[in-house]
């Protein structure tokens, strides 16, 4: 079984604490979309919408993580030889949390020179990528039209609001329900929980704990006790624990900066 994922990639974060959680063995590779890896030609042949993660086991491809992560738990089902009980909660909360779409928020809280440059350097990656395999073109054309449309929407004040407000929410039913449960679906752990705690940390990257979970006590708490589990640890701790969480960045940024100062000269 493989992954390619980055640990930067929030979506990635979900399907790597699944997959630690339920102790299944895979083989890990780093495709990192801020320089452009995901459009590279074999990769977007296999995935056409270039988004992380991307779950292979054998034939089958998975792309979305909702999906790969309900497949990974039928697996581990199969693997264990045990039937547990169908969990119609664990299931409603991976469902509102796949509702919420952290892309425009993420962006919206990147600095605008760091985020128009990563922009600028994507979509001459598509156009070079159209050149190269002209019988992809379309679909990286595609590809390039969503960027511009993405440069648009960032720039609307609405947008930014919708989003905010969608978060809100979320975190609000979140606190609520951790009121009466130690986890999002109960007492013990869930793909819920492997789907909702990359967001906190999203958050953590971006700044902004004060106003989104310093305030909401119960989040607090649970984002404290899930920080000790090893599946948090190998998925998001290790790259985002204090100055770890600039070392990724710090060799992205060199890459895009070596790669700018060549085509200049």
């Amino acid at each position: 079984m493989q992954l390619y994922h980055h640990p930067y990639s929030l979506d990635s974060q979900k399907v790597r604490m699944a997959l630690e959680e339920k102790g299944i063995d895979y083989t890990s590779y780093h495709v990192n979309p801020l320089t452009g890896k995901n459009m590279n030609v074999d990769f977007f042949r296999m995935n056409p919408s270039a988004k992380l993660p991307v779950f292979q086991n054998g034939a089958h491809v998975i792309y979305r993580a909702i999906d790969i992560i309900q497949y990974i738990d039928r697996l581990a089902v199969h693997l264990s030889g045990e039937i547990p009980p169908v969990n119609t909660v664990v299931h409603q909360w991976m469902q509102k949390v796949d509702a919420w779409n952290p892309k425009m928020f993420t962006l919206t809280h990147t600095p605008v020179k760091y985020r128009a440059f990563v922009s600028k350097f994507i979509r001459r990656v598509l156009i070079a990528r159209m050149a190269e395999a002209p019988d992809l073109a379309s679909m990286y054309h595609v590809k390039l039209r969503a960027a511009y449309e993405t440069d648009d929407k960032v720039k609307d004040p609405e947008i930014m609001r919708q989003s905010e407000e969608e978060l809100s929410k979320l975190l609000d039913d979140v606190e609520d329900q951790l009121s009466k449960t130690k986890y999002l679906a109960g007492d013990d752990f869930s793909p819920a929980d492997s789907m909702f705690v990359p967001i906190l940390a999203r958050i953590t990257l971006l700044d902004l704990d004060e106003e989104y979970i310093s305030c909401r006590p119960k989040i607090l708490e649970y984002y404290n006790l899930v920080k000790h589990r090893p599946s948090y640890k190998v998925a998001i701790g290790k790259y985002f624990n204090g100055w770890k969480k600039y070392r990724t960045l710090f060799k992205t940024s060199f890459f895009l900066c070596v790669r700018t100062l060549f085509r200049r000269y």
